[in-house]
């Protein structure tokens, strides 16, 4: 085998070697687009098979949009193959698409959404086909009602009779489920989730109906017997007029609030009372009204109306006339028999007469319009109450101050709104709501004062706090004063006593100098005038002279230094 792989190597170098660089491109050029179609292949054959929604083409463009927006609203990915049909990623996720399409009304009309459970086989009965179909129908169902959100687990059973040969001997299909709703589900109570596995059944059995669906819970309860729902239909009822008029007057409320806290503050109006009667019934109405022509339209441009109005406008006219003269005849029976003509009038026979008759019939035309509505639920009556307070001030006396009652409180006076303001209010709410007094709508706007005693006493309290803190600032102020001046005064008084000391001890050191100085010259004196004095007696009566000039220069640094001298001895 080695040697083999060996040859084939040196065969395939040989050639390799031979051929020009055209034909070694061509060889390189087929490998890749080999290798290239490989990958292809596995792409391709890996690539997931997609399953149909519905297995018949949607021609209708609109109804195509419907549907598609409807199951990418479920967030499934769908495709739209070229001859119009709409394919998603697998089977499961066409079954749940296809009774959610179901469940809403979304599958077109002559559509057959169960077209794609048949399934044509080779060497069966018909009846063996017929039993096939029965169970992939009651599979394909079942599978579709277990894919709702909201069923955990269903049991379907279909039962479809043979065919009799006389409607009248028929047995109709009948049909009953148990489902098992999921934990936190709201299918026995929803309707429409219930009509929906209906809708389901009715589609994939030919011939079932809604009295032949039973609908039960693992309980036994049937869910599909809306007949006893009607009360509870007509409570929902009642419930969604009663949301939608509380919804109408709240807006209403908002609105009015606005416009009168706007105008008059939020603090003086709290209190409005809305009542909208309504009638929630829905009504065909059919009317017929009878009204003049008109002849001629109004003048504008006069001051007055110069149109002109007929009743009626004649359509047609019709007149016979009838004159006769001469005797009567009376008319007898055949011959020989007696006639029937009553006495009173044989008596009359072959008396000469004359008549005339005249006959007129005219048609008149009247204008006529027949209307017939639907009166959606309309509002019978609105009522609104509002109250507006006045305005509090508290009362000042002469000196520009509050006035203070024997209770302690401030006197307050009040001014109420006057009766045009309240008028004019009473309008704006009249018109905001679209006030029709023909159909009894009342609106009343009040000037009642609040109870405001707790806001009075909030106010006082904070009053009497201001004056007490007024008091104490007052009194901290007057301390602090106090304890300036005596600080001032104690400088003072500390200065006056240093002054004082720095003169006596200024006097001391001068008069000390001096003695100094006489006990100088009476030494100068004893030892006469040419004696010289000594190197140290110099420096010692120049240092003398220096301190003397400093004294009288700065008296103040040298009373400092002679007292850190002494306190320091």
């Amino acid at each position: 085998m080695g040697e083999f792989f060996r040859n084939a190597t040196n065969q395939v170098k040989t050639l390799w070697g031979k051929w020009s660089l055209v034909q070694k491109l061509i060889l390189i050029g087929i490998v890749v687009a080999a290798l290239v179609g490989v990958v292809l292949l596995f792409t391709v054959s890996a690539s997931p098979a997609l399953a149909p929604v519905i297995d018949s083409p949607i021609r209708d463009d609109d109804t195509l949009d419907r549907i598609v927006t409807r199951i990418n609203a479920e967030g499934v990915r769908t495709t739209v193959s070229p001859n119009r049909i709409i394919m998603v990623d697998s089977a499961a996720t066409a079954r749940r698409m296809r009774s959610i399409l179901i469940r809403e009304d979304l599958i077109p009309n002559g559509t057959d959404p169960w077209a794609i459970f048949d399934r044509e086989r080779w060497t069966i009965t018909d009846f063996e086909r017929n039993v096939n179909l029965r169970r992939s129908i009651t599979l394909m169902v079942t599978d579709h009602i277990k894919s709702l959100d909201d069923v955990d687990d269903a049991s379907v059973t279909i039962v479809a009779p043979e065919r009799a040969l006389f409607g009248a001997d028929q047995n109709p299909t009948t049909a009953s489920v148990i489902i098992l709703p999921k934990p936190g589900s709201d299918i026995v109570e929803n309707r429409k989730k219930i009509e929906g596995i209906q809708k389901i059944l009715k589609y994939a059995v030919e011939g079932l109906t809604d009295d032949n669906i039973v609908i039960t819970d693992r309980t036994g309860m049937v869910l599909n017997d809306f007949t006893g729902m009607a009360e509870s239909d007509r409570l929902s009822l009642i419930a969604k007029g009663n949301k939608m008029i509380g919804g109408l007057e709240n807006q209403y409320r908002t609105l009015i609030l606005q416009a009168l806290q706007n105008t008059f503050t939020a603090d003086r109006v709290r209190d409005l009372s809305i009542k909208i009667d309504m009638d929630l019934s829905q009504k065909n109405i059919e009317t017929q009204e009878f009204f003049p022509f008109s002849v001629r339209a109004d003048n504008p441009n006069t001051p007055y109306d110069d149109s002109e109005f007929v009743q009626s406008v004649e359509r047609s006219t019709t007149t016979s006339s009838t004159t006769w003269k001469g005797t009567g005849y009376m008319p007898e029976g055949p011959p020989g028999v007696e006639g029937q003509t009553a006495p009173a009038y044989r008596d009359m026979e072959n008396m000469y007469g004359e008549v005339t008759q005249r006959t007129e019939v005219k048609n008149q035309e009247i204008n006529k319009r027949s209307t017939v509505e639907t009166r959606n639920p309309t509002i019978d009556r609105v009522t609104i109450s509002a109250n507006i307070d006045g305005t509090w001030k508290t009362r000042y006396g002469e000196d520009k101050k509050p006035v203070i009652a024997e209770d302690g409180s401030l006197e307050r006076e009040y001014t109420p709104v006057a009766p045009e303001v309240l008028r004019q209010a009473q309008l704006l709410v009249q018109n905001a709501i679209g006030f029709n007094a023909a159909r009894g709508d009342s609106v009343t706007v009040t000037n009642i004062p609040f109870d405001r005693s707790a806001q009075f006493a909030e106010e006082d309290a904070e009053f009497r706090e201001g004056q007490q803190r007024q008091v104490m600032l007052l009194v901290f102020l007057a301390g602090l004063a106090f304890l300036l001046i005596v600080f001032v005064l104690f400088r003072l008084i500390s200065k006056e006593i240093e002054r004082r000391k720095r003169l006596a001890e200024e006097e001391r050191l001068r008069k000390e100098q001096a003695l100094r100085e006489t006990a100088l010259m009476q030494a100068e004196e004893e030892r006469g005038h040419e004696a010289s004095l000594s190197v140290e007696e110099r420096a010692r009566l120049e240092l003398v002279t220096n301190v003397t000039n400093m004294a009288k220069s700065h008296p103040d640094d040298v009373a400092q230094l002679i007292r850190t001298w002494l306190l320091e001895e």
